[in-house]
């Protein structure tokens, strides 16, 4: 695990170029072009759920029709690729350059039902684009806060990153949708746990390539399994056109109001401190360095996605946190396997029929791999917090405060309601409540007392000059 790096900088972008100092680092790993598209697709499945359920939702609240529903949906697989291949490959200082996916982000999903109810899809895409400039404004101030992320920090995130995703992934092994008939019946827990057990011997049984493909290869036979048993659906793959290009400003020209652009913003806030989270993570994953310069660059990408998702008819862009823990599990590193992926989402995004082959996967199936994938994330925060100094100081108590208050959204989640719509929306996600809790409080345990920095600082300094966060 690479140790996360606080870079001074002078002003000035360095000389060297990207290339010749990079060339030693996990995440530029080269496969051949087949492992390529295999990582690159279980990438895809693992999140393709979690990007289509926002436009959904959101279709449904301004009550679109099932075919505007589709080019939502569409749109959001098409931006996704396009942010993810921006994020992994990068252009000038736009993208991080790390195996992170991209994709429609939850977090933005409940202000925009509250948008769409009112002024509809118009005024949601207004405001995610003046919103998305902001962040992109904002975006090299925010990396600065990289500082403020030691091993308790991030351990403490990335733990209750996979935490508050188990809930998903025991939706989906339910059946995703409570209204159905034979929701939560045996049938379909039961087509979560083949796949699980089918994904654990797999990664028991076998060393290398196969090992890591368990994932993909437990989606598949879990879908076939399903499909025998008569409880998969790929009638849609019947009406979908086989190639449907995103049409610009679809639903017309953006509108802006002010209301919604100041709710927008306080998502996108939000959506910062998540995507600064996971690449943080990622970084710890792949044990490579991540400054505040690299945090900076891959927050320009999210923000840029964002901003120009609404031209496609989509929505606010942010990294997966589930595709952090596929990293983990299968110990490939390299953004250009991720990149693939995002390219297969462009694919997808352009056509409508294979994208509904892969909506056909059961949710049940995905709930079995979700379980893996989730948990994944979680053990490596426990990894990561297992570095942690709890002798003679207070970090016992920031983890554990952190933890809980990240868990309410999950235990309660009415807990926030009476409070004011701003504090609601960032402390209604775990993640970002967490970032605030641990950070608040490793600055008062650690970093400060009486106005003074603390003779227990979190930060060290190396042999070479620089700062370095610590644990």
């Amino acid at each position: 695990m690479g140790r996360l790096t606080w870079r001074r900088f002078s002003g000035r972008r360095d000389t060297e170029p990207r290339a010749a100092a990079t060339q030693s680092r996990p995440e530029d790993a080269r496969y051949p072009a087949g492992q390529l598209v295999a990582y690159g697709a279980q990438h895809i499945l693992t999140m393709y759920g979690g990007v289509i359920a926002p436009p959904l939702i959101v279709g449904g609240a301004a009550g679109l029709s099932a075919a505007e529903m589709g080019l939502l949906v569409t749109a959001g697989l098409f931006v996704s690729g396009l942010a993810t291949l921006l994020q992994t490959l990068g252009i000038g200082p736009f993208g991080s350059r790390l195996p992170i996916v991209q994709g429609v982000s939850f977090a933005s999903v409940s202000t925009m039902v509250s948008i769409a109810s009112k002024g509809g899809l118009r005024e949601i895409f207004g405001s995610v684009i003046v919103a998305g400039v902001i962040g992109l404004l904002l975006s090299s101030y925010f990396a600065q806060l990289v500082r403020l992320f030691p091993a308790v920090v991030t351990g403490t995130i990335i733990t209750v990153i996979g935490l508050s995703l188990m809930p998903v992934a025991f939706g989906w092994a339910l059946g995703n949708d409570p209204g159905k008939p034979g929701y939560g019946s045996m049938a379909d827990i039961g087509f979560a746990g083949l796949t699980l057990l089918i994904i654990l011997v797999i990664s028991r049984l076998f060393q290398g390539a196969i090992s890591r493909l368990a994932i993909l290869i437990g989606l598949v036979v879990g879908t076939l399994v399903a499909t025998l048993a008569g409880r998969t659906d790929f009638s849609a793959v019947r009406t979908a056109r086989l190639i449907a290009p995103p049409q610009l400003f679809h639903f017309g020209a953006p509108r802006f109001d002010v209301g919604a652009i100041v709710a927008m913003t306080i998502v996108i806030v939000v959506i910062m401190t998540e995507t600064t989270a996971d690449i943080l993570a990622i970084g710890e994953v792949v044990g490579t360095e991540v400054d505040a310069r690299r945090v900076a660059e891959g927050l320009r990408a999210d923000m840029v996605s964002t901003t120009v998702a609404p031209v496609f008819g989509s929505f606010p862009c942010s990294a997966f946190a589930q595709n952090v823990g596929l990293v983990a599990l299968t110990g490939i590193k390299s953004r250009f396997v991720v990149a693939m992926g995002g390219l297969i989402l462009l694919l997808l995004g352009l056509l409508p029929v294979v994208g509904a082959v892969v909506a056909g996967i059961p949710y049940p199936v995905l709930g079995g791999a979700g379980l893996v994938l989730f948990g994944s994330v979680a053990a490596s925060g426990i990894r990561t917090l297992s570095r942690v100094d709890y002798e003679g100081n207070l970090n016992l108590v920031i983890v554990g405060v952190a933890i809980g208050v990240g868990m309410i959204p999950i235990a309660a989640p009415k807990f926030w309601d009476a409070f004011p719509a701003p504090v609601g929306v960032v402390l209604n996600s775990g993640i970002s409540a967490t970032a605030v809790v641990a950070v608040a409080l490793n600055l008062l345990f650690n970093e400060w007392k009486f106005g003074r920095r603390s003779d227990a600082s979190v930060l060290a300094t190396t042999p070479d000059g620089r700062e370095r966060l610590g644990s």
